[in-house]
């Protein structure tokens, strides 16, 4: 980890763990070297670097371009492993910084249902992700954030003290017959494999 990345790591271990009474259930399902794609809902701001210290290792975080314009912050994105995105989704340069990280062995944060929900439960999610999976054959570890929402809503400028947990699923792996779309139906491909990587989300629930 760089020193900005590792400085921040431990403060949001600590800050998450004295504010939310963060927690993470079945850590030992996380991947820690090689491809994957962390996959998780999204309920708040609080979430990417949420899903960050679920693993020993640095991973890579979208976030929207504008956030480089940020004076102070934006210079120390790069320092975060942020990838600068466009909020439309056709920055394609981003799409194949994201790809070639992942077929670098490299594991990279990805929200499949694209922002955060407005009242923390689950949607749909965008084939983005599909697309990302059939390009690169990574696994896919499904996270899925609990409390999130009650923390900071989406929409809200007040942060509440309540507990936040990760509930982090089994690896899902990819054979080549999956990830191969019959020609002029890719979208369908990738919209399907978004839609499993989101049913394997849904089936996390919290230990009673």
């Amino acid at each position: 980890m760089k020193f900005t990345y590792h400085f921040f790591y431990t403060l949001s271990k600590i800050v998450a763990r004295t504010f939310f009474h963060f927690r993470v259930i079945h850590p030992e399902r996380m991947v820690e070297s090689g491809s994957l794609i962390l996959a998780m809902n999204h309920q708040s701001y609080f979430d990417p670097p949420l899903a960050g210290i679920c693993s020993k290792r640095a991973v890579y975080f979208l976030a929207r371009k504008t956030l480089s314009s940020l004076p102070f912050f934006g210079r120390l994105l790069p320092d975060f492993n942020v990838i600068p995105i466009d909020r439309d989704g056709k920055d394609s340069s981003s799409l194949k910084t994201i790809i070639r990280l992942l077929r670098s062995g490299n594991a990279v944060v990805l929200f499949p249902e694209g922002t955060r929900s407005p009242d923390g439960s689950l949607q749909r999610g965008h084939s983005g992700i599909g697309l990302i999976i059939a390009k690169t054959k990574a696994p896919v570890l499904p996270m899925r954030i609990f409390g999130a929402h009650e923390a900071f809503p989406k929409n809200s400028k007040k942060i509440h003290h309540h507990p936040i947990t990760v509930v982090l699923g089994n690896p899902i792996y990819f054979n080549e017959e999956e990830l191969t779309p019959v020609r002029g139906q890719e979208r369908e491909l990738y919209q399907k494999l978004s839609d499993r990587v989101m049913k394997a989300i849904a089936e996390l629930q919290l230990p009673h």
